[in-house]
């Protein structure tokens, strides 16, 4: 997984920001998310501090992790993460507060391209490099 984000230490608040982006890197890491890639907001863009952005090879896989990823938030921090896209599960957008999550499934993933919308056209993928 590649993580595009500097570390910030003297933020307030940073440390829970720190901790839930961690804490999504790892869920998604565990439910074995294919080219995953944070890309930091902070400075860019007010909806978050984080865009992490993520593969699962099928529908299911997308759904499977999105749930997992939702649950692990609400049990770990108290906060309850909105999901959107659920049903279909070709996108599925997980509002943490300050980390921004979009699984795809790849060809969904390709046509979207969020990565270079954000300007990251030559971004490093998780199993490329």
């Amino acid at each position: 997984m590649t993580n595009l984000a500097p570390a910030n230490d003297t933020v307030p608040g940073a440390d829970s920001v720190a901790a839930l982006h961690a804490l999504v890197m790892q869920s998604l890491d565990d439910d074995q998310a294919q080219e995953t890639i944070s890309i930091p907001l902070e400075g860019k863009s007010s909806i978050a501090d984080h865009m992490v952005i993520a593969s699962g090879r099928s529908s299911r896989q997308v759904a499977a992790m999105a749930q997992h990823l939702a649950e692990r938030i609400k049990k770990e921090t108290g906060r309850s993460a909105r999901v959107e896209g659920l049903p279909v599960a070709d996108w599925v957008l997980i509002d943490a507060g300050d980390v921004i999550v979009h699984l795809f499934k790849p060809e969904v993933r390709s046509f979207y391209n969020l990565e270079r919308m954000w300007g990251f056209v030559d971004a490093p993928v998780a199993g490329t490099a």
